[in-house]
């Protein structure tokens, strides 16, 4: 496994580890903190950075994706960095074609309608060696991070990658791929179970690479009801979590912490603390004293303050902050937002948030 990036001894050594620390569940001086989409378009920089390229091009450049990882972490004391690429880069190594289009998002132009578009895919063990890429910018990355902070590699998760080669894009109803999950359920295991395969050492060629924790991605969680999350989505991230394990151990490679995000998937949050995660990652409909009530003390939860509070003062996103860290305490427990940044916040702002938690959980833990 160690083709595809240095062996880890080649790397800088890590100066500060208080994410990884933190999603271990182990003790910490403070509250680490990163965001979701820190690396993206609220920055000039990105915008520059991008302007001239497609979009996937730019996921296909090593150079770029380590140059916009690497962008946020100029601005801001984050704790951990989260190497730029996208969900989607899956489907495409399973052969799919995917653009992005300016202002509508992802779009496939042949998605995924009868059961017989399956034998379309590649086999997911190919999946691997198309997405060197990503393998080449998270080493490129971890090289240049030069130990600051840990990098997070991720993916989408089974259901997630789903919906997009089904419905062909962004849908505010999932209905076509919710149509599979009831009218064709064999066919819909099926893709699940390819996704799952392609995923496993997508993350396992990750952390080869370099990565130091790995984030999944369910962000179509809420378009199910528990009944269908339970049988179409959850068997599919507990066996993404066990396979990753085993395989990192049989290819001797350390253990990550692995961190799971199911966006509005409130209702499977004592499933989602037992699929084998370390981290549940939480987003702003969860209120985090009754999340903690719920998922226990054996997971660290990661979250979960809403987006457009940075739209806010920077005085109250203090006081937002400082209500968010009491109330999820200081064990066990990431910073974060509740879903990523958007194009139009302020990075005052975002800095603001960084401070803000840096600053308080120091005190709360004096106190």
């Amino acid at each position: 496994m160690e083709a595809n990036g240095l062996g880890s001894q080649n790397f800088p050594e890590l100066k500060n580890d208080t994410f990884l620390r933190a999603a271990w569940g182990e003790e910490t001086d403070y509250t680490p903190v990163w965001c979701m989409r820190q690396a993206g378009r609220y920055l000039p920089e990105f915008r520059e950075t991008r302007a001239t390229q497609d979009f996937f091009s730019t996921c296909r450049s090593p150079e770029a994706c380590c140059e916009l990882t690497l962008q946020p972490l100029r601005r801001f004391p984050l704790d951990a960095a989260i190497i730029f690429s996208d969900i989607l880069v899956v489907p495409q190594a399973l052969g799919m074609e995917v653009t992005m289009v300016p202002g509508k998002g992802p779009s496939f132009p042949e998605p995924l309608r009868e059961e017989r578009d399956l034998e379309r895919l590649r086999d997911p063990e190919v999946v691997t060696s198309e997405l060197g890429y990503v393998f080449q910018a998270i080493t490129l990355t971890r090289q240049q991070l030069a130990g600051r902070v840990p990098l997070i590699g991720f993916a989408g998760a089974p259901w997630t990658l789903m919906t997009y080669m089904v419905e062909g894009g962004s849908s505010s109803t999932m209905a076509q791929s919710k149509r599979w999950l009831y009218q064709r359920p064999q066919a819909s295991h099926q893709l699940l179970r390819i996704l799952t395969d392609a995923l496993v050492p997508y993350l396992v060629g990750q952390v080869a690479a370099g990565a130091q924790a790995l984030q999944l991605f369910e962000s179509h969680a809420g378009h199910l009801g528990p009944q269908l999350f339970n049988k179409f989505a959850l068997p599919y991230i507990r066996d993404v979590a066990k396979r990753v394990k085993a395989r990192l151990q049989e290819a001797g490679l350390a253990p990550v912490p692995m961190i799971i995000f199911a966006k509005d998937g409130h209702f499977a949050l004592e499933e989602l603390a037992q699929a084998g995660y370390e981290v549940v990652g939480l987003d702003w409909t969860v209120a985090p004293k009754k999340a903690r009530e719920r998922v226990g003390k054996s997971v660290t939860l990661q979250g979960n303050l809403d987006p457009c509070a940075l739209y806010a003062s920077e005085e109250e996103i203090g006081q937002l902050v400082q209500q968010m860290l009491d109330d999820f305490g200081p064990k066990r427990y990431i910073a974060n937002l509740g879903h990523g940044l958007y194009p139009d916040m302020d990075p005052e702002h975002v800095g603001a948030f960084v401070d803000a938690v840096h600053r308080h959980s120091r005190l709360l833990r004096q106190n």
